[in-house]
This record gives structure tokens, C-alpha cells and sequence, in this order.
């Protein structure tokens, strides 16, 4: 609750002034299997209970089974700014998919793929070749032994439902597992599942920049 001051009218009577506090930011590492809200009905795990700031709500999704980062703020201008797709704001995604994708494949992901009757737009997409140094999932993915896995760097400017998973299996690769690393320029860090910081303002007038000024590598293939 903001401070409250009082201060003299015209009428020189006294009255009451609510002082609005400033708007506040967090960066978050969403778990596995937390909602991307603070209230469920039938109790599962939520950001409640790992954020204890009033007033701030998740600047878009990520689904119960992904993890990484979230945005939480209580700037409504800056939470529109984050979830319009026309800022063109690119979101890095890291994407642990079931056998190797070859060329067309990627192709495939990079050019759209069309779900429920809606290309997607141009994606970027990278296989990477490196070991992941990726925290253990709290329930790990499943495991066959004849099949093997790959990670893919996956770059959206958009935020359909569940759509890098939807993209993935209509490649021929479904999503194991998909950890968001970077929201334009703010990445996840050095931050733990469940650990959340405060935006600086330089942070969040980088965010406000158009898409030259966000644009977020963090790996090469």
C-alpha cells in the first residue's frame, strides 16, 4: 500500500493524498510445473508461491510443463509492450527435441508452420552442437534409449498456444523439453529455478527500444 500524506486545499481544510508507489518489474525462473499465474482452484503450484511482491502479474505465458524465464511487472503500458507481437520482440527459447532434425526440418521451423489454418511467422532456428550445461528437471524428461535427443535454439516473435511445441511435432520432432532463456535483451542468468530479481531501469527502457536494440544470441551452433 502506498504512503499517505496530507496537504492543505484551497479551503485551508485538510485532506488525504494517496502517494502511488513506482511501478515495479521482476525477471523469474519459472519451475517445471508451476502455472503461470498466482491463483488455482485446485492447488497446484503457482508464482504465489515463490513471489511475494503485491500488485505484479505475468507479461505473458509459459506454459505448466516449460520452463525459464517470465516477466512479472505491474506496468500495464510495459506488460502491453511485452505481449504485442507487433513490437517484435524476440523471445530465445532453448528446445530439447526427440531424434535429429535434419536440414529440412529446420527449414521447415525457420520458414512457419501452419497451425489450425495460421502460418506462423519466420522463426529463427539454430541446432546446437555443444553440451548444454541445463540445470536436472524436478521430473526429468522420458528417456528411450533408441531414440536420441538434440537441443535447439529457437528464436519467436510471436506467442501462439503451446506454439514451439505445435512447431516441433509438425516437423517431426516433439518438444521434450523447452526452457525460455531471454525475453529481448533480459536474459535468465544466473538465476534458479524459483528465483526471481528486480529490473534495473536501464533494463527496462532496453526492453521499450525497438528490435535492433533486443536482439539476444546466446548460443552458436
Amino acid at each position: 500500500m502506498g504512503l499517505t500524506e496530507e496537504r492543505s486545499n484551497r479551503e485551508g481544510t485538510r485532506r488525504n493524498v494517496k502517494r502511488t508507489s513506482s511501478p515495479r518489474t521482476l525477471a523469474f525462473n519459472k519451475p517445471y510445473g508451476v502455472l503461470p499465474c498466482f491463483t488455482d482452484p485446485r492447488g497446484r503450484p503457482t508464482l504465489a508461491d515463490y513471489v511475494n511482491i503485491p500488485n505484479v502479474y505475468a507479461a505473458g505465458r509459459l506454459d505448466q510443463d516449460s520452463e525459464g524465464l517470465m516477466l512479472l511487472t505491474s506496468d500495464g503500458t510495459l506488460a502491453h509492450h511485452i505481449t504485442d507481437p507487433q513490437h517484435n520482440l524476440p523471445k530465445v527459447y532453448l528446445v530439447q527435441v526427440e531424434r535429429i532434425p535434419n536440414d529440412e526440418a529446420l527449414e521447415k521451423l525457420r520458414q512457419g508452420v501452419v497451425l489450425n489454418g495460421q502460418r506462423t511467422r519466420p522463426a529463427e532456428v539454430q541446432r546446437l552442437l555443444e553440451p548444454l550445461d541445463v540445470p536436472e528437471r524436478s521430473v526429468p524428461i522420458r528417456f528411450r534409449k533408441s531414440v536420441p535427443t538434440v537441443w535447439l535454439q529457437i528464436t519467436l516473435r510471436e506467442g501462439l498456444n503451446r506454439q514451439i511445441r505445435r512447431m516441433t511435432a509438425a516437423a517431426g520432432h516433439p518438444t521434450l523439453r523447452l526452457i525460455r532463456m531471454a525475453i529481448g535483451p533480459i536474459v535468465l542468468g544466473e538465476l534458479k529455478p524459483g528465483e526471481s530479481r528486480e529490473l534495473r531501469k536501464h533494463e527496462i527502457d532496453r526492453l521499450l527500444l525497438g528490435p535492433s536494440a533486443n536482439r539476444t544470441v546466446l548460443r552458436n551452433a
